[in-house]
Order: C-alpha cells, then structure tokens, then sequence
C-alpha cells in the first residue's frame, strides 16, 4: 500500500525533479515517521482561521515548483507570533519565483539532527545520521550505514558521532529519546528501501529530537534527472 502511494506521488512530481514538502511530509506520514500539522495556504484570507487552528509560535515556508532550497532566498521564516507577521510573510513569498502556496506549521523543539539516503550506484541505498541545522555542512558529523537497517546498526551510527554526548543530556540538557531516535531511523530505513528504484536522494533536516519525540520538520525528496537530463 505505501509503495503505490510512494509511486503516485513520485510520479506527479517527475517533470519537477523533486517532492514538494507538503507531499514529502504526507508520505513519510504515511510511513510512519512524526511530522508537525500542516496546512498549506493560497490565500491571506485563509492564514487567520489556520493560525487559530495549529497555535503560535509558527514556522512558515514557500511552496513553490522552482524553488527547491527554500532558506536560499528567503522562503523560510521561523518563530512567527502574530497574524500579522504571517501576512507579511505570505506577501514575501508570493513575489517569489514559481509560488504556489505558503506552508504554516507550529514550531517544533529539540536537538536539530539530520537523516538522509542517498542512492549509491555501488552499494545501493545508503543511510545518514547526523548534526543537524545550518552547521551541518560545517561540523561534517555524520554516520553512514547501508540499508535496511536494524536496532544495532542505529546503535552504532549514534555512537559513531562525535556529538553523541548532546544526545544523552550533556551538561544537564534534556537527553534524546533514543528508542524514539532509534524507531523513526529503521521506519525511514523501511521507506528508502521502498522507494529506492525511484527516488536519488533524501534529505531530512532538521529532525527536532527531544525526550519525547523526533519530529521531521523538513523534507525533500529529489528525483533522478528525466531522460538524462536535469529536472528544471
């Protein structure tokens, strides 16, 4: 049942090159994986009665079908407390190239992680674990292991971080959840197995985790270039 629905919404997002984030989210949904509510808008009428809805603070972000790195131009705000901010906000997005509607979700806390697979024409689908947020280009602290994965592999690939201590409460911080860590990296794993024949990579980043939860607070899928080509 989950690959049909992978395969349907792959193959509408084609001729793009990658899942919208809207879409992303509902099918790791689908696949068990924590996302906030979301509610995408296409109109500022509609930004009050969804506001009232899912509750401040509020993290709001483009959707668009040219724009595929979101914070590069501004696509993304964070920490939104008013309805009036929200408004402003969807005016800034809607001069954007190629917009289609602005994404509202409640902000979410924790330790920013990041997941991924990429699609390695040697060793097939590889999984990623690591530091999430702006820095993860920076600090380059990641594990990788191939797919599927199990409770060891998971163990191992968190171990394998030097940061690992902030996820076990460094200083008096609030530990990470590891069994929750641990289940929503073997239900990613299962998804990339699923989709491997048909996606290149995925990018989860960030995963806010805390004691309670790892939440996927944004995704993108990208799809292999149509015909040789790269997806415009």
């Amino acid at each position: 049942m989950l690959k049909t629905e992978i395969k349907t919404v792959l193959e509408a997002a084609r001729t793009r090159g990658w899942v919208s984030e809207p879409d992303a989210k509902r099918l790791l949904s689908a696949a068990g994986l924590e996302v906030p509510r979301f509610v995408t808008v296409t109109d500022p009428d509609q930004i009050e009665p969804v506001a009232a809805d899912l509750g401040f603070p509020m993290a709001a972000k483009v959707v668009s079908s040219r724009i595929v790195h979101k914070s590069d131009v501004g696509g993304v705000r964070t920490g939104i407390e008013t309805i009036r901010e929200l408004t402003a906000v969807f005016e800034s997005f809607s001069r954007l190239d190629g917009f289609e509607a602005m994404l509202m979700e409640p902000m979410v806390s924790g330790l920013e992680m990041i997941i991924g697979a990429k699609m390695d024409d040697q060793f097939g689908p590889v999984v990623l674990l690591g530091m999430g947020g702006i820095g993860v280009e920076i600090y380059q602290d990641v594990s990788l292991r191939m797919a599927p994965l199990g409770n060891a592999d998971v163990d191992s690939m968190i171990k394998g971080l030097k940061a690992a201590p902030l996820l076990y409460g460094y200083r008096g911080r609030q530990a990470v959840n590891r069994d929750e860590l641990t289940r929503t990296l073997i239900r990613f794993s299962d998804f990339v197995m699923a989709a491997a024949d048909m996606i290149e990579s995925i990018d989860l980043n960030p995963v806010m985790c805390s004691g309670e939860k790892c939440i996927v607070a944004d995704a993108r899928i990208m799809l292999p270039p149509m015909d040789g080509h790269t997806a415009a």
